[in-house]
């Protein structure tokens, strides 16, 4: 059987910590900023880990994590 490829949008955008976690990055922080509050966009700035429920099918895209 050939190996599994790793899905290179998920790549991109999701990184495995050594415990396994799934971080993420928020979104709504590209465009249309005026609007938003210094400490909204403060806070969408800081990585997200993912929830139990997402957290497979990322592990599943990126090809490692148990």
């Amino acid at each position: 059987m050939p190996k599994m490829k790793t899905h290179s949008g998920a790549k991109k955008r999701f990184k495995l910590t050594a415990s396994g976690k799934v971080k993420a990055r928020h979104g709504n922080t590209s465009h249309i900023l005026e609007k938003k509050t210094a400490k909204r966009k403060r806070f969408l700035g800081t990585p997200v880990i993912l929830t139990d429920h997402d957290a497979p099918r990322v592990k599943k895209l990126l090809g490692g994590g148990k």
